[in-house]
C-alpha cells in the first residue's frame, strides 16, 4: 500500500484536483483514506441519481470516501454548513476550496479498479483484477 497526500488551496476544484492526482501518480486501485477542509461552493449529485445541487455557500468536509481509477472515481461527499446541518451525495466537479482541503489516497498496488457497465444497475460499476 501506498499513500499519497495533497493539499489544495482556494478556489481549486476539489473532483477536478483528485482526477488530476490519480491521472500524475498514474494510481490504478485506490481509495480516499481520509479528507478534510472547507468549500465555499459546493456540487453534488443527490440520491435520486438525476438531481444534481449546488449551493455557494460555506461548509466544512465531514468526510469523503470511494474509490478512485484512471477510468473513473466514484466518490460521495457529506458536507456541514454553519448550522451543523449535514448533506451528502455524489461528488461532483464545481466544488470550489474555501481554505483548503487536506487529502490522503491509499494506492492499492496489487491490484486494477475498473468501471465496467451493468445492465441490471444501469450504472459503471467497480471490477476488481489482481496484478
Amino acid at each position: 500500500m501506498k499513500k499519497h497526500v495533497i493539499r489544495l488551496m482556494p478556489n481549486q476544484d476539489l473532483k477536478k484536483e483528485i482526477v488530476n492526482l490519480i491521472v500524475k501518480e498514474k494510481i490504478r486501485a485506490g481509495y480516499v483514506t481520509t479528507c478534510v477542509g472547507s468549500l465555499k461552493k459546493a456540487t453534488i449529485r443527490l440520491a435520486d441519481d438525476k438531481s444534481v445541487k449546488t449551493w455557494e455557500e460555506r461548509f466544512e468536509i465531514v468526510s469523503i470516501v470511494g474509490t478512485v481509477s484512471p477510468g473513473k472515481c466514484h466518490l460521495h461527499i457529506a458536507l456541514a454548513d454553519k448550522e451543523g446541518k449535514v448533506v451528502g451525495g455524489h461528488l461532483k466537479e464545481g466544488c470550489l476550496i474555501h481554505t483548503t482541503a487536506e487529502i490522503i489516497i491509499t494506492e492499492d498496488e496489487d491490484r486494477i479498479y475498473e468501471r465496467v457497465y451493468n445492465k441490471d444497475t444501469g450504472f459503471d460499476e467497480l471490477s476488481i483484477r489482481d496484478i
